[in-house]
């Protein structure tokens, strides 16, 4: 009888856990968000539907972006915060603009799967997993899916300026770059050095370039 119980305890944990997490846009037909209220695991609050309007479910931002910068690069975002009726639905965009020599270094996005579709000029798109690398050179009219989680990048591989646009599924996927991660802290340039095999004055090279901290190893923080 106890192992019965047991038994029943134990299916109702795996039923438990085998229901779907449902954010305030599926229960309703569509949940704009109140971005004046806190964001959470289901979404932001939702705006009340007397007040949405057919202009909140378009979203004229996706423009080309500045490119002179670092990475030469610009990413012009319609996520959940740029663009509040992505609310709770599962699927954000964005616009991709590299100038000629430019790219989007090493990244990831954690919480979402990522699909490029080629515009203009040429990408050269992949990622990577432990045991293998999956790369492409695009051309407009090409689409590249990058597993969620997958770190990965694109480079201007052509002779012009590259164009795409990308396609997430999340209102809201995050990023985390590389180089910033390694570079754009105050971790010390000593222990950034001995994990990644890099040159002490390369270190610091970088640091210099991303905006972080050259702390010997021995400061306090």
């Amino acid at each position: 009888m106890k192992s019965m119980t047991i038994i029943h305890v134990l299916f109702l944990f795996s039923l438990l856990s085998s229901i779907p997490h449902y954010s305030y846009a599926s229960v309703n037909d569509f949940c704009v968000a109140d971005l004046k209220g806190p964001d959470s695991p289901s979404g932001y609050n939702c705006k009340p539907v007397s007040a949405v309007t057919a202009d909140d479910f378009v979203y004229s931002g996706l423009v080309a972006g500045d490119t002179n910068n670092t990475f030469k690069a610009a990413l012009t975002s319609a996520f959940v915060t740029d663009f509040p009726a992505v609310n709770g639905l599962g699927v954000s965009a964005a616009r991709l603009d590299i100038a000629k020599g430019g790219s989007i270094p090493m990244h990831t996005h954690p919480g979402a799967t990522e699909l490029l579709i080629m515009v203009e000029g040429e990408i050269t798109a992949g990622f990577m997993t432990p045991f293998a690398l999956y790369s492409k050179t695009l051309k407009p009219g090409d689409v590249f899916v990058f597993p969620q989680g997958q770190l990965h990048y694109q480079v201007n591989s052509g002779k012009k300026k590259a164009t795409a646009f990308l396609a997430f599924s999340s209102a809201n996927p995050g990023a985390q770059l590389l180089d910033l991660l390694l570079f754009g802290n105050a971790l010390s340039s000593d222990i950034v050095a001995q994990t990644t095999f890099l040159d002490i004055d390369q270190v610091k090279k970088l640091k210099a370039r991303f905006g972080g901290k050259n702390l010997s190893k021995h400061m306090s923080m």
